[in-house]
């Protein structure tokens, strides 16, 4: 996916989560106060300037230090994060949740949406035909990202305009399932703060769906992927029982 070097994937990883932890550009004496990377400053800040030029981060005008791009964030996905485990304890309690309405689909998405919503920490959404679902929209309140009270309503409004949600999910390209946006690929202004993760699933019975979760573009990834992949299983197994 990139010719980077060993030493500037690694630098890229510590930058990415430093900044998913602080939500702040990071500096270069962030870095080293931080990681033991172990090069000299010097290094380090030329190793930052070609990752800057190469596109994986950005420098925001009013400081010195880097965020990530959505080109960043996509190689530390498929390559340099380590996905979190799902515990066996929260797996028998969602699989449990969404078992116990099984019958009715339409709610078995509700339950899953509020369940991806409280693990996360983030606003998580559901859509089945023209039926939106969405849990967790205080704690998105809590977010610098969505201080931004006009950030915060375009992504709310999404809720009432299904078919811009639907433009906006229907950007995403590849085989899996499982899809990754970041806001500054959307085209969309108001959405450059954030990231949507969300899968496509179809039933046995063929009822499809969308479950997914919004968020900052520095969202938990290592977290919401796998729970997001287990919570897309549960649905298509549940819903044929």
């Amino acid at each position: 996916m990139s010719d980077l070097s060993e030493r500037q994937k690694q630098l890229l990883k510590v930058i990415i989560e430093l900044y998913v932890k602080t939500g702040d550009p990071v500096s270069s004496d962030l870095i080293e106060k931080n990681s033991s990377i172990g090069v000299s400053p010097a290094t380090l800040r030329n190793e930052m300037v070609r990752l800057t030029d190469s596109g994986f981060l950005k420098q925001p005008h009013t400081s010195a230090g880097r965020v990530p791009t959505a080109l960043g964030f996509r190689l530390y996905i498929a390559e340099l994060m380590k996905e979190k485990e799902v515990s066996v304890v929260d797996e028998v309690n969602l699989r449990q949740q969404v078992l116990d309405v099984r019958t009715e689909f339409n709610k078995m998405l509700q339950v899953a949406t509020k369940a991806l919503a409280r693990k996360c920490g983030t606003l998580a959404i559901s859509l089945h035909d023209d039926d939106v679902f969405y849990s967790g929209a205080a704690s998105i309140l809590d977010l610098p990202e969505f201080f931004d009270i006009d950030v915060t309503r375009f992504v709310l409004s999404l809720f009432d305009e299904c078919s811009l949600l639907h433009q906006i999910l229907d950007q995403a390209k590849g085989v899996d399932p499982l899809h990754i946006i970041f806001g500054e690929e959307t085209g969309y202004e108001y959405l450059i703060p954030t990231s949507f993760a969300f899968l496509n699933f179809e039933t046995k019975f063929g009822n499809q769906g969308i479950i997914g979760v919004i968020g900052p573009n520095r969202l938990n990834f290592p977290l919401v992927i796998p729970y997001l992949r287990y919570v897309g299983r549960v649905l298509t197994e549940g819903s044929s029982i």
